[in-house]
């Protein structure tokens, strides 16, 4: 499956501002499942682009400027050919009876950074969560029933600021966005002796199912993967309730949110000289490639 990529961002200013550096995540990694087939990056004001490997390994654009302008316009555009899983949707391991995970030396040495807690829980609110959860199951994988759990138990919502909410204020609230359902069931995963990290990138939809869908489109997405002993980094979208599916596109994969931002910068003005953000994705089949 061939799938083009436009991803528009407009940063609007009262007045002309000065630039400071902004860090582009908006390229994604070849490999097994997903396969960049062109790529371009159009910035105005003009910019000097030079890019590195950051390090999780992801593609990083440094973008550095020099004159003074009032909108800053970023757009990516990709072509992508996105493989099929290579995941049996009908098996992951393992199940919900298995009592703890068992990770090699090896792999325990890799994955450390993403199995330890980067959320304070000093009332033991979300080790209480998850004890209630775990006496309400009654069979079935322990990660699919917690990205379910968490899918129909909250409320999505549309949060067009910046950051992540704590995984504590997502429970209180009973509501948040895909990123903010990501970083609850990292942290739930963890807890639970899972490495976890979390994964920002694009969903599309192709399919006559996918109508249910809660993420809206025209947006970047945020989901989970987790390292599972014989079955390696597994996608986990506890918005959507999807695992391993080919609808999510993957750019960058981080410990914590703040790693994975897909544009991150600042700028030199007056207080209150930023106006407003606009983002827009636009995800259609490859015409020719097919």
């Amino acid at each position: 499956m061939y799938l083009r990529i436009r991803h528009a961002t407009t940063y609007r200013y009262a007045q002309p501002v000065q630039f400071g550096p902004h860090r582009l995540m908006l390229r994604p990694r070849d490999s097994f499942d997903l396969r960049v087939i062109d790529t371009a990056i159009t910035i105005s004001p003009q910019a000097n682009l030079r890019w590195m490997h950051d390090a999780y390994g992801n593609s990083v654009g440094m973008a550095t400027f020099a004159g003074l302008s009032d909108t800053l316009d970023i757009v990516s555009e990709l072509v992508v050919q996105r493989f099929g899983s290579a995941l049996p949707r009908t098996k992951v391991e393992p199940d919900i009876e298995s009592s703890e995970i068992s990770y090699t030396l090896a792999e325990r040495a890799v994955l450390r950074p993403y199995l330890d807690l980067a959320s304070a829980d000093p009332d033991g609110a979300l080790d209480a969560w998850l004890q209630d959860f775990r006496a309400r199951l009654n069979g079935g994988h322990l990660l699919r029933a917690l990205a379910r759990e968490i899918s129909t138990g909250l409320t999505y919502a549309v949060r067009y600021d910046e950051g992540t909410q704590h995984p504590l204020d997502t429970l209180r609230m009973g509501t948040g966005s895909c990123r903010d359902y990501a970083w609850l069931f990292i942290e739930l995963a963890r807890r639970l002796g899972f490495a976890a990290r979390f994964v920002t990138g694009y969903i599309h939809d192709r399919s006559p199912e996918g109508g249910g869908m809660m993420s809206v489109v025209g947006l970047t997405h945020a989901w989970a993967e987790v390292f599972i002993p014989n079955d390696g980094w597994v996608e986990f979208d506890p918005t959507n309730n999807l695992v391993a599916d080919r609808q999510l596109l993957r750019v960058a994969v981080a410990r914590v949110p703040e790693d994975a931002s897909p544009i991150s910068g600042s700028y030199i003005g007056p207080a209150g000289a930023f106006v407003g953000l606009g983002v827009g994705v636009e995800i259609t089949p490859a015409e020719g490639l097919v």
